[in-house]
């Protein structure tokens, strides 16, 4: 299975796993699986340190976790952030969801995120793992 971890999921996998549902940690760590971060989460984190809204528990820089993690990064690419208009307008706004969800629909990857809003999007045929 190929995973794309939402910015909360991402951040508790590495330093808080205990807060995953068990299914969603199993996918996770097993090694058959490939768990992919995007440039998004890292775009959105980064803000939200400099905004006072997160503070890290760790010097290392998340790049730099995740790698260490097992994790693989991968950029938001200009087609991305350019089709990300075709995804339905729905009430979820949030833009780091939205362009999440979009990577996920596009690079057929199972987005892994216990925000309930990402049902919305299934379909357009977003794959969920949570629970």
């Amino acid at each position: 299975m190929r995973l794309l971890l939402d910015t909360h999921t991402f951040l508790w996998s590495i330093s808080a796993p205990h807060k995953l549902p068990k299914n969603a940690r199993k996918e996770i760590e097993d090694k058959q699986n490939q768990a992919f971060v995007s440039a998004v989460t890292f775009w959105e984190i980064a803000i939200k340190v400099r905004l006072g809204k997160l503070t890290l528990g760790s010097d290392e820089n998340v790049v730099d976790a995740a790698i260490s993690a097992g994790f693989l990064p991968i950029p938001l690419t200009p087609e991305e952030a350019a089709s990300s208009s075709d995804l339905a307008e729905n009430t979820h706004t949030d833009p780091f969801d939205r362009l999440l969800v979009w990577q996920a629909i596009t690079r057929d990857l199972t987005m892994v995120s216990g925000d309930a809003e990402f049902r919305l999007f299934k379909l357009d045929g977003l794959k969920l793992l949570w629970k």
